[in-house]
């Protein structure tokens, strides 16, 4: 079924205008793809990021297309709204539309939502952020699965990987390919350099899933693109991504989140940060600047200072209120920046500067870094270019493996 979903795609990305503004998938399926739901009750998973150019929901515009009967809505983590940085979501109702919601993420299991039974087909539109560790793409193959147990096709309203499409960065999982649960990651590196179409197209080959996968594509995106090329309104994914600064850094800063350092949550720029109250950012950025010319590469195209700041309810606990000593990153050269290096290397010289203070949740990191391996290495401060290396294979798999689910 796959060569069959990349050859409907092939024909609608072609028929694409050659406009420099990309055009979301919800777009191209209105505009140019209307009779795949024609005549058909649908079910969509979405929240505050699927929308049209002009920010219209893809609630409303599918309520307002013709023939078309928006019968439901499924929220991944954070609901709807994208506001919501807790555990547990219940199912609701959408006030705008009266439709009601069912949360993948604390309400009614998915395999006991009856309504599914009633749809035609299930169409999925999410803003994911480009790193293994985000939710969204998880949380749209456990319904791709769902979706084909039960006979219905699975429609991908596909969007921009907001760090482009060609970075391919970290280790790649060496966890088994099942997916269990929703947070599960998926077997592709840090950084994988897809959309979510791709990643559909990949799990459902991987997983052995035999879903009826349609991706309708990101009209005019280019892979060398970033979410600032595209034209198209930054929308906040979730709540601690508040700008594409953010998601440059991620994949390699969330890996902190497994630390008892900050990553800026409470603040206006998390994942740009990270920080302690035992920190001596003097010593740590010493390190860093007198490391070799090899372990360099680690830090190229980003610059690292020192920072103070407070944390204002942190959703993740640590340290409200207290002021925090820190090291900011921003990129300067995005082309050339690896943020999975930069956090090894960061995390290196932490550890070699505060032995008795840096303190790992190992469950949590090793969940992160898919293995107990990295977090090893930076215990025994062994040089960071030993897991860069430790890492080659891996990458060098997955890119020869991704590169035929690439659609743009």
């Amino acid at each position: 079924m796959r060569s069959h979903c990349l050859s409907v795609v092939i024909v609608l990305a072609c028929a694409g205008p050659a406009a420099a503004q990309v055009r979301p998938g919800i777009e191209v399926l209105l505009s140019d793809s209307i009779g795949l739901v024609t005549g058909k009750r649908v079910a969509l998973l979405t929240n505050q990021t699927g929308v049209d150019r002009l920010g219209r929901r893809d609630i409303d515009l599918l309520r307002g297309a013709p023939g078309v009967r928006l019968a439901l809505i499924l929220s991944p983590e954070h609901g709807l709204e994208g506001a919501a940085d807790r555990p547990g979501l219940p199912d609701a109702v959408d006030a705008a539309s009266g439709l009601p919601i069912y949360s993948l993420y604390g309400g009614t299991p998915l395999p006991n939502i009856a309504a599914l039974d009633s749809v035609d087909l299930v169409l999925v539109d999410l803003q994911d952020i480009g790193a293994r560790y985000y939710t969204y793409p998880v949380t749209a193959v456990l319904l791709m699965a769902e979706a084909a147990r039960r006979g219905k096709p699975l429609l991908v309203l596909d969007r921009p990987n907001p760090i482009g499409g060609q970075a391919v960065q970290g280790n790649l999982s060496s966890a088994a390919h099942a997916i269990e649960r929703i947070g599960d990651a998926l077997p592709v590196t840090m950084r994988h350099g897809m959309t979510l179409g791709e990643l559909l197209a990949l799990a459902n080959d991987v997983q052995r899933l035999h879903a009826r996968l349609i991706v309708i594509p990101a009209a005019g995106w280019r892979r060398a693109m970033y979410a600032d090329d595209t034209g198209l309104p930054w929308v906040r994914p979730s709540p601690n991504m508040p700008d594409l600064e953010s998601a440059l850094h991620y994949p390699g800063t969330c890996l902190f989140e497994g630390t008892n350092l900050s990553v800026g949550r409470g603040t206006g720029f998390a994942y740009q940060v990270v920080g302690a109250p035992w920190l001596d950012t003097g010593a740590v950025l010493l390190r860093l600047r007198g490391v070799g010319r090899s372990a360099q590469e680690g830090l190229r195209g980003v610059d690292v200072t020192g920072v103070t700041f407070t944390p204002r309810a942190p959703t993740d606990g640590k340290y409200d209120g207290v002021e925090l000593r820190g090291i900011r990153l921003r990129v300067t050269d995005r082309r050339h920046y690896d943020p999975t290096r930069a956090a090894v290397l960061l995390l290196t010289a932490i550890r070699a500067a505060h032995w008795d203070s840096l303190r790992f949740d190992a469950a949590r990191f090793d969940r992160l870094a898919q293995g107990s391996e990295l977090r090893r290495a930076i215990l025994a401060t062994r040089a960071p270019e030993a897991a860069w290396r430790a890492w080659e294979r891996g990458l060098a798999r997955f890119r020869r493996d991704r590169a035929k689910y690439l659609l743009y």
